[in-house]
């Protein structure tokens, strides 16, 4: 009897340990105190399992009993729930910031190692005080945090800043005016596959700020999208596609949208990487969104990884060193191992780190593979090779490995957004501001193949307009992009990367002949250099369009071209996707302010949105409006 008793429990016990390792569906909504909150991220703790909300703020995950969900949106602060019996799990997220909290980064005023200073914060009722091994914050913040970042090496640099743009650095550019097809006839520029710009915007507009002007990047905005473009039906490893129409922030004027779909490649076709993770640990990285956010997005990629993958991870502060020798993608706990025993500390020798992870990727590179550095920081060099000059000759000579270059933006007060745009322009590479582990999931989650995959680069752009029907036109966008003439069959010069599955969006205003506009004077016929007037052929046509790119590993670059028709529709005959995106790029010259746009009605642009965000299954359209209908203009 007391053996049938002992099996008995001993069977009882089995059955609660398999319920609670069974995983099951868990559903419900996250929203704030206003309502649904479309683009919310969850995440079982621990793990890169996750998920987000969908318009109506509805989400669904596996998890097991025991485990916890993470609710994080960006500007709110995060919630955890532990998973119980029950199946439907419903949050609501208090808003995180608040004009008197403040955090810390490791920038700003040099301190004494020895003796305590007070320090001038930039919050009202902040005082900080620095010593030799820590930086205390008291007064009047919601945040009082110790923060142990000092290196007696190398000297850590802290101040205190409010949720404003502090020392962030945005290189600045002016906007694209009009040009005349008889004085400048043809646009020339590279591809910019980028989102960095939109993901910062995002993180600007949740914490409440003003976006400043020159982190506005209006090709990136409208690229962070991806568009119902057709794949390449022949030996190009990608379509071109183009519609012509109505401009609606200028309505006497005309847009067309030209867009590239690249091919997407199979994943048993992808052929194997060499990755080095290349990691800024300095003291400016200690911060909950810098260093703690990296290392969970960098889980997300390794567990992309195979067993014919192989990653290296090197790190640097106040010098570089490699902490992870090559290792195969199938050992992701040593990897993960890793990169949990990182901690930020020191100042930023970015120019030493840069040289170790190219000259680690060239000694284990694999031929006819994907050999690349991932580069992950806040930007903010100040060791060795720091300007933007510095750096860009640094790459440029790198780039001639063969190595490709992902760099990944973390963190705010001190970001420096040039440098990481100056790095992934000149070092055959793409750059994304991670601001949150939804992003991570994206990026380096579900877009992985197009992020980490390139199958044409040095993709350029020359287009040459009609003027028997264009008087003068402008490329909206891609300002920092935009090369000679002569480069565009120079292939000696860098241009983007495209990668698999890549989409490639870009704008163009026509100002049509015979029509007045307040933004562009024509100028009187020159005597040496007449336009011969239009072949009778070509009166149909508005515009060429020539490309040229090279594959992932030529020299030489392969040349294509298409006609774009005269063949003009109202804007409601569009697609949803050309409607949508000139929403976006609206939006983005709002934002920027832009002297060339007649309509600013932020409700206009709302509603041009709102009417077209069908296939929107990510939610990232959905969450694009609440941006809108968040933001301060």
């Amino acid at each position: 009897m007391k053996n049938s008793k002992i099996f008995s429990s001993a069977i009882a016990m089995l059955f609660c340990i398999v319920a609670f390792a069974q995983e099951k569906t868990i559903t419900g909504i996250v929203s704030d105190k206003l309502g649904p909150l479309p683009g919310a991220s969850i995440v079982v703790k621990g793990t890169t399992r996750g998920t987000q909300t969908d318009f109506d703020g509805k989400y669904s995950i596996k998890a097991k009993e025991g485990e916890t969900l993470v609710f994080n949106f960006t500007g709110y602060n995060s919630k955890t729930v532990k998973v119980k019996k029950a199946t439907t799990i419903n949050v609501v997220l208090d808003s995180g910031v608040t004009l008197n909290e403040v955090v810390v980064v490791g920038y700003g005023s040099e301190y004494d190692s020895y003796s305590p200073k007070k320090v001038k914060g930039k919050a009202p009722g902040i005082q900080v005080v620095a010593h030799s091994s820590s930086i205390s914050i008291r007064g009047n913040s919601l945040m009082k945090q110790e923060v142990n970042s000092y290196n007696p090496n190398y000297p850590s640099k802290h101040d205190v800043i409010a949720p404003n743009v502090g020392d962030e650095d945005y290189g600045t550019f002016v906007e694209n005016v009009f040009e005349s097809p008889k004085s400048s006839p043809l646009s020339t520029f590279s591809i910019d596959v980028d989102n960095a710009s939109y993901t910062n915007i995002r993180r600007f507009i949740n914490n409440g700020q003003k976006v400043p002007k020159d982190a506005v990047r209006v090709e990136e905005m409208m690229n962070f999208f991806k568009y119902n473009y057709p794949q390449p039906k022949n030996e190009h490893p990608f379509s071109i596609n183009s519609e012509y129409s109505e401009c609606p922030w200028n309505t006497n004027n005309k847009l067309v949208r030209i867009g590239l779909q690249g091919k997407n490649i199979d994943d048993e076709k992808l052929p194997a990487s060499n990755l080095v993770f290349l990691i800024d640990v300095s003291g400016s990285m200690f911060s909950e969104n810098k260093l703690p956010l990296l290392k969970q997005s960098m889980k997300v990629l390794v567990n992309q990884l195979r067993a014919e993958d192989k990653v290296s991870i090197v790190v640097y502060a106040g010098a570089a060193g490699m902490v992870l020798p090559p290792t195969s993608g199938d050992k992701k706990m040593t990897i993960i191992d890793a990169l949990e025993k990182l901690s930020a500390g020191g100042s930023t020798a970015g120019g030493a780190g840069i040289q170790l992870a190219y000259k680690t990727a060239k000694e284990n590179f694999i031929k006819n593979g994907n050999n690349r550095v991932v580069l992950a920081t806040d930007g903010d060099f100040n060791v060795g090779a720091s300007s933007d000059n510095d750096m860009q000759r640094l790459i440029e000579e790198e780039r001639k490995s063969g190595v490709f270059l992902t760099c990944l933006g973390f963190g705010m007060g001190n970001y420096k957004d040039s440098k990481m745009e100056t790095l992934a322009n000149k070092g055959n590479g793409n750059y994304a501001y991670i601001d949150n582990i939804q992003e991570a999931n994206r990026f380096l989650g579900k877009e992985f193949k197009g992020s980490m995959f390139a199958i044409a680069k040095d993709v350029k752009i020359q287009i040459e307009f009609n003027p028997a029907h264009v008087q003068a036109y402008r490329l909206i966008g891609y300002e920092n992009r935009k090369l000679r003439p002569e480069d565009f069959k120079n292939d000696a010069i860098d241009a983007g990367e495209l990668g698999s599955g890549h989409t490639v969006t870009a704008l163009y205003e026509i100002i049509p002949v015979n029509t007045k506009s307040k933004f562009f004077t024509p100028t009187d016929e020159l005597k040496y250099t007449k336009t011969k007037p239009s072949a009778t052929n070509l009166g149909a046509e508005l515009a060429t369009i020539k490309f040229r790119y090279k594959k992932p590993d030529g020299e030489k670059s392969i040349e294509m071209d298409e006609v774009i028709k005269n063949n003009v529709v109202t804007l409601e005959q569009t697609s949803e996707d050309f409607k949508f995106c000139a929403s976006v790029a609206w939006f983005g010259l709002k934002l920027r302010d832009s002297e060339l746009v007649s309509n600013k009605s932020i409700s206009d642009i709302k509603k041009l949105a709102k009417n077209n965000i069908k296939n929107d299954n990510e939610g990232y359209k959905a969450e694009f409006i609440r941006l809108m209908e968040a933001v301060n203009l």
